[in-house]
């Protein structure tokens, strides 16, 4: 007698792990395993049935209660956990009875009890769902149409071949998206505040380089990505691509720096434009504007010019703000004449 692995073992967790890791490692295993994946090795097959058959279980809360009790024995007719109307009686044991409480609602089946043929037509129940449901939307769904089963029943799990006569009769095939890949980019200070169109090289695992023209949108900041949809690995079975996503690093402009939308700088002023007053001109990412400075003003002071920062990806008619900071610029070098006018007006506050 063959001694089956524990379902906890199979996929790699422990018994405290929780839905959420359960699914993960089971994605993880059975894209590895997928027969689209490995056409011809057997043994890869094997272990995606086996792997499909311990996710079944872990996956559902009253199955998982079983097998926590019973082990094994409460899906492989030697134990009593089954009460399933298809139980033991050559339908559709192993994972429960998808045709009762604890499977697919609705649709029709016929089978002849192991003796030959069956067929199944889910309407009320889409048997494409449980592969939704175990690859996160990756899989398509088919409808079910099946031929000669592997003694005309599903004892014991997805036991049989998926490929050829037997399990689910004729060979189905799943279309599975590509994987997402992530990189990394740096686009200049300018393009990431107004947005630019930008040719880049990036290589792949077998070292080829690709040029791919990419939409740089007006506002982005670093730690935010770009997605180009479809531009990852290709899928299998005609699937769907997956997508590249970009992860942005923007560059530093000299005299300015970015704090969200906002722009900060720094401008200097003379000294006597500081006592007095007057206009002085402020760089800006638009260009230069002119600025009055009030009489009395202090080093450190600061400007607001509002609609001078970067605009918002949400809404283009939003800009954020550039603040200026005042830098008095104090003369040196002074003359004799000079330094006694200095006197006279120190003298005179």
């Amino acid at each position: 007698m063959v001694t089956k692995t524990d379902y906890y073992d199979v996929l790699g967790i422990n018994k405290n792990a929780d839905e959420k890791t359960i699914k993960k490692a089971y994605r993880k295993l059975a894209k590895k395993y997928h027969p689209d994946i490995n056409p011809g090795d057997s043994n890869a097959e094997a272990k995606f049935k086996e792997v499909t058959e311990a996710y079944e279980v872990l996956s559902d809360p009253e199955k998982r209660k079983l097998y926590d009790r019973f082990g094994h024995a409460a899906f492989d007719g030697t134990g009593n956990a089954q009460s399933g109307p298809y139980g033991n009686d050559g339908g559709f044991g192993g994972f429960g009875d998808f045709g009762g409480s604890g499977g697919f609602h609705g649709g029709t089946y016929r089978s002849n009890n192991g003796n030959g043929y069956q067929e199944f037509h889910f309407e009320g129940g889409d048997m494409g769902d449980i592969f939704e449901k175990f690859f996160g939307g990756g899989f398509k769904k088919y409808g079910f149409r099946g031929g000669s089963g592997q003694n005309g029943n599903f004892n014991n799990g997805f036991h049989g071949n998926f490929r050829q006569n037997g399990g689910f009769g004729n060979r189905q095939s799943y279309q599975t998206k590509g994987n997402d890949i992530h990189a990394d980019i740096q686009v200049s200070f300018d393009a990431a505040a107004f947005g630019k169109k930008e040719t880049i090289h990036l290589k792949d695992e077998n070292g080829k380089v690709q040029a791919l023209e990419v939409n740089i949108p007006a506002g982005i900041e670093t730690g935010q990505s770009i997605r180009l949809k479809g531009k990852g690995t290709p899928g299998y079975n005609g699937g769907t691509a997956g997508d590249l996503f970009l992860k942005v690093t923007v560059s530093e402009k000299p005299g300015f720096k970015r704090d969200g939308q906002d722009i900060s700088n720094t401008v200097t002023i003379p000294f006597i434009t500081a006592v007095l007053g007057g206009d002085v001109t402020v760089p800006t990412i638009y260009g230069n504007v002119c600025c009055s400075i009030k009489p009395g003003t202090q080093s450190g002071s600061k400007l607001r010019l509002r609609g001078k920062g970067i605009v918002s990806m949400k809404n283009s008619s939003v800009h954020g703000d550039q603040y200026t900071t005042i830098e008095v610029q104090v003369p040196k070098n002074l003359s004799p004449k000079a330094k006694q006018k200095l006197r006279e007006f120190a003298a005179e506050l």
